[in-house]
């Protein structure tokens, strides 16, 4: 996959992470992940939008300039609608931001957790001591953002804790700085997580296509 990250970014942040967890005493992953789901439904619902438009539209021509031969009108009706929904469907592969119009906001939150738990278990985050480890991680495509915890963190990094980490990285996010929402990301988890220090047990950086 191409890097989200350059070779400078992807130095401080190591350091950065690096750094936090000798303040904090956790272990702390980041992950920037390209998609968390294929989505194959998402050109099958731009091809419906552009197969919807084409047939009103050939409608209204049809009401304002019919055509004299039924053959024909039906002829135009099929090839526009077919080219209006192929090329909506290709739009819909190749531009991301075009694409995630057509995506859910419970189905990308779900993919992007699915995605991230999956992560922490190939990865055997688990196998921190005290099962101090939490897993910070950007899905680019969804623009999904998730801390996960494990046991010995779950109490501090709980959902209303990690909601301001979440509120913090998404505006950079959007953005396409990668970089620094991860950052803002790390920044908060350390003010929530500031306790003893614990040995470097975990890789710092994890970046990969995804699904």
């Amino acid at each position: 996959m191409k890097h989200t990250l350059t070779d400078e970014e992807q130095k401080e942040l190591d350091r950065r992470v690096a750094e936090v967890e000798q303040r904090t005493g956790a272990q702390i992953v980041i992950a920037v992940i390209e998609r968390s789901d294929a989505y194959p439904e998402l050109p099958w619902k731009a091809f419906a939008l552009g197969a919807s438009l084409a047939g009103l539209a050939v409608l209204v021509m049809n009401l304002i300039w019919p055509l004299a031969s039924p053959e024909r009108a039906a002829l135009l009706a099929i090839v526009m609608m077919l080219s209006a929904g192929a090329g909506l469907a290709l739009l819909c592969v190749f531009v991301p931001d075009f694409a995630r119009l057509f995506l859910q906001t419970h189905r990308a939150e779900a993919e992007t957790r699915q995605y991230a738990e999956s992560l922490f278990l190939s990865r055997r985050m688990f196998a921190a001591r005290d099962r101090r480890a939490a897993l910070l991680m950007v899905s680019l495509f969804e623009r999904w953002i998730v801390v996960l915890p494990d046991a010995g963190l779950a109490q501090k990094l709980n959902r209303p804790a990690t909601e301001p980490v979440i509120e913090y990285m998404r505006g950079d996010l959007k953005a396409g700085k990668t970089a620094l929402a991860l950052e803002a990301g790390l920044t908060t988890i350390e003010e929530i997580l500031m306790q003893t220090k614990a040995p470097d047990e975990l890789p710092n950086l994890i970046e990969e296509k995804g699904a």
